[in-house]
């Protein structure tokens, strides 16, 4: 089996089922310390001192770097198979781009109305700690880092984070549409889900990879249309291509555009969470505004959205961070295509390759539009809905972007 469908149901299923019900005693964090071959036990920081921070060491030679990570997007009102909501045991699957020799985990609770509370948490069956406690509390809209936990996390693999809510309120912070099959368990059994539940990022300490990439977009880069499990989005094959040398995190949501809030808040506004907080960030590959060409309200002016696009990256830029863009695809044939706001995408793209908006420029729309009809997908590309792309589109994506564009201070190339 390749490695990146994994076996998830086997480990969700088996293996996190007897660590949570064991209980297993942890005697506080292992932090890293001293040269990076030593280890000792000592009182654990302030998780938000040194999460969400670029590269905050956990000692002298390694990074903490985001393997994984999904944006929040809406509140669920659980009423999951009509069981009680509040006692629930959620199985988060993800999958890694990078490896690790200890994790750290990333709890929302964005879209709830009152605290949560998480009562035991593991990362691959290892109890996680807050603070040096086992159970922790999530104010309404707010969020929490994990003391670091030494687990052994492997690059292009499926990880399970497990989370027990004994007595969890209000509705439940999710990201839908994942294309991953996680799993929620309560007193009568164990459902599939594809919804991510209360967990946004997972951060490995690596000694070798020089930092993380961070991708924010729409569907096409939440990968609506791969095919489930298969970790077939384009920045999971982006991330295979740089064999373990920088993270990829993936910040896309389904319908997400940049000059308006419709599914999940514009990017313009989460800009700051879901791509300059990131653990050890060096670039910032964006892929938007398709959606304020299509969505109602349909954007007209093709400037606004590149002032926008623009606005992005001098933001980056503040932070250090080079900026990579992607020019936006067709999709006539999807219900919303007009031939008006067709000229409006190529009109954006015209400004997009002009530069100016990005530090360097993936032309998706010349890689994945019809020769023959150039304000549609190429049919062997398109998923069925004439926006979205199969398998084999979004692997041809993933191959576009330019390693070497993606550097922050040293060349990086296939061979690496």
């Amino acid at each position: 089996m390749p490695r990146r469908q994994g076996y998830a149901l086997l480990i969700a299923l088996v293996a996190g089922t007897a660590a949570l019900a064991a209980g297993v005693a942890f005697a506080g964090p292992l932090l890293f310390s001293g040269s990076g071959t030593g280890r000792k036990q000592t009182a654990a920081p302030d998780p938000r001192s040194v999460a969400r921070t670029p590269a905050a060491p956990a000692h002298s030679t390694g990074l903490w770097l985001s393997t994984w990570t999904a944006a929040p997007t809406t509140g669920l009102i659980d009423t999951y198979h009509g069981g009680d909501p509040a006692r629930r045991t959620i199985r988060n699957v993800v999958h890694t781009s990078i490896g690790g020799d200890a994790a750290r985990i990333t709890l929302s609770n964005l879209f709830g109305t009152r605290p949560l509370v998480i009562d035991h948490a593991t990362v691959n069956t290892r109890p996680v700690t807050f603070r040096g406690a086992s159970a922790v509390t999530v104010a309404a809209g707010g969020r929490v880092v994990s003391d670091p936990v030494v687990v052994p996390v492997a690059a292009d693999a499926d990880l399970v984070v497990a989370l027990r809510t004994p007595t969890a309120e209000g509705p439940v912070t999710i990201h839908p549409g994942t294309h991953q099959t996680s799993y929620v368990e309560d007193e009568r059994g164990t459902w599939r889900t594809t919804d991510w539940r209360y967990l946004t990022a997972v951060d490995v300490h690596n000694e070798t990879a020089a930092g993380t990439i961070a991708v924010i977009g729409d569907s096409l880069t939440a990968g609506t249309g791969s095919t489930l499990d298969a970790n077939s989005r384009w920045p999971d094959l982006l991330a295979d291509r740089l064999h373990d040398r920088y993270a990829v995190a993936n910040a896309g949501i389904a319908g997400n555009r940049i000059l308006r809030d419709g599914s999940g808040v514009r990017a313009s506004a989460r800009f700051d969470r879901d791509v300059l907080d990131v653990a050890g960030v060096r670039t910032v590959v964006i892929a938007l505004g398709i959606n304020d060409v299509q969505q109602s309200p349909q954007e007209t002016d093709p400037r606004r959205i590149a002032d926008a696009l623009r606005s992005l990256t001098r933001r980056a830029h503040a932070h250090g961070l080079r900026v990579v863009g992607a020019t936006l695809m067709p999709y006539e044939g999807f219900r919303t295509w007009t031939p008006a706001q067709n000229t409006v995408r190529e009109q954006v793209n015209d400004l997009i390759r002009a530069g100016g908006v990005f530090d360097s420029v993936i032309d998706f729309d010349k890689a994945a539009r019809d020769p023959y009809r150039t304000s549609r997908l190429l049919p062997s590309y398109d998923s069925g809905d004439h926006l979205h792309l199969n398998d084999t589109g979004y692997r041809r994506l993933g191959s576009l972007v330019d390693l070497a564009a993606l550097r922050h201070g040293q060349p990086v190339s296939d061979q690496l």
